[in-house]
């Protein structure tokens, strides 16, 4: 135990000298290797490799790109205007169409930061020009945002279908109703505070010709999420390929059809969506890592005995895990913590008969749920370990 405490050590005093998680585990378990010597240096280096040698881990930075491209290639803002033909008129209905957009768009990148770049970025600034409260505003458009790891495909259980060995797809499914109520919730929240506090303009209704010329606008963009979900579940393609279909077709739509991608923004797209997934890379090497010498030192069945002494009520363990994940997600990142806990919980959960497909809902939405909570309010940006 005491290699364990010094792994754990190491690991927070990297995190409390602001050093990104990804580095933090590194240092961890490159400081325990050197100072205990209970591994060759050796066992490093092959996890980073081995860790990042998987296909299902390329619809990571495929994903990332798709996201960026529809965003450059005026996606996202084909799927407002649609949402402000027919639900233009509601009350709250910025608010609304902040949220719905937001769900679409979630469908197509799989990503909660790119959610937010792209209907945020549009959003927010028509959301203050109507007398939208302006910490309303943002803090809407985060939580819109946080249905990307939720709704399909996610990026989020593309990570934890690899740790835990479970169906991508089978994931994928299961998150879509969540996600679908998570998006109702907020649709209502908006409504009840927009008509409280009198938020937005009431606009009069949209005329069918209106709508159709809308629909028409945005017909390539709601194709989307049906080719990549509909390839997916039909079995055409699996998510890798799906991610790589994703971004076939954006570079089709921005550059050919609706002619906003420009060639000269792929560079900096390209750019990017590197430096994103060289970080992703980092981080899943370094956890790997990091969870394999907590494996050696025997560390997950010591927690797992702890937790047992509590209590052997399955209930009450995931009453636990669930507190634990919410205080988790308000403090690091989402694939991080999924990276770093999911081995270990798996460990306590998987022998009390929970199912680890259940589990991955119950670990990413409660991890999304905290990242939208403080201390991780937009307005700041939170801890400098918490985002790449």
């Amino acid at each position: 135990m005491s290699n364990g405490l010094l792994i754990f050590l190491l690991f927070a005093g990297a995190l409390l000298l602001n050093i990104p998680i990804a580095l933090s585990l590194g240092i961890a378990t490159v400081g325990t290797i050197l100072i205990t010597g209970i591994l060759p240096m050796e066992f490093f280096v092959q996890t980073l490799f081995n860790s990042t040698d998987s296909f299902p881990l390329l619809a990571v930075p495929f994903f990332v790109l798709a996201g960026d491209i529809m965003m450059e290639g005026g996606i996202s803002t084909r799927l407002v205007n649609l949402s402000k033909a027919f639900i233009g008129n509601v009350t709250g209905s910025m608010g609304i169409i902040t949220v719905v957009t937001s769900a679409i768009f979630a469908s197509i990148s799989g990503s909660g930061p790119a959610t937010v770049a792209a209907v945020g970025g549009i959003m927010i600034p028509i959301m203050f020009e109507e007398n939208y409260d302006h910490s309303f505003a943002c803090g809407l458009a985060a939580a819109s945002g946080a249905l990307g790891p939720i709704i399909p495909p996610s990026i989020c259980f593309v990570m934890y279908g690899i740790i835990a060995q479970v169906s991508i797809t089978d994931l994928f499914m299961a998150g879509f109703i969540p996600g679908i109520f998570m998006a109702a919730a907020l649709i209502i929240f908006a409504y009840i505070m927009s008509k409280k506090h009198k938020f937005g303009h009431v606009r009069k209704p949209a005329t069918a010709k209106e709508k159709l010329r809308a629909v028409n606008d945005a017909k390539w963009a709601i194709l989307v999420p049906i080719i990549i979900l509909g390839g997916i579940y039909s079995g055409i393609f699996t998510p890798t390929e799906a991610a790589i279909v994703a971004c076939d077709y954006g570079l089709i739509v921005g550059i050919f059809v609706y002619k906003e991608l420009k060639l000269k923004n792929i560079v900096p797209i390209l750019a990017r969506t590197a430096l994103t997934s060289g970080y992703v890379l980092i981080l899943v090497g370094c956890a790997t890592a990091f969870g394999r010498l907590l494996a050696i030192e025997q560390i997950p069945n010591a927690i797992a005995d702890f937790v047992y002494s509590i209590s052997t009520n399955k209930y009450v363990i995931l009453l636990i895990i669930n507190i634990l994940l919410f205080i988790v997600g308000m403090f690091m990142d989402t694939l991080a913590s999924i990276i770093i806990l999911a081995p270990l919980l798996l460990n306590i959960v998987v022998p009390l008969g929970v199912d680890p497909l259940h589990f991955g809902l119950i670990m990413v939405m409660n991890l999304v749920i905290g990242m939208c909570t403080p201390p991780w309010p937009p307005a700041w940006g939170g801890f400098p370990w918490s985002r790449p």
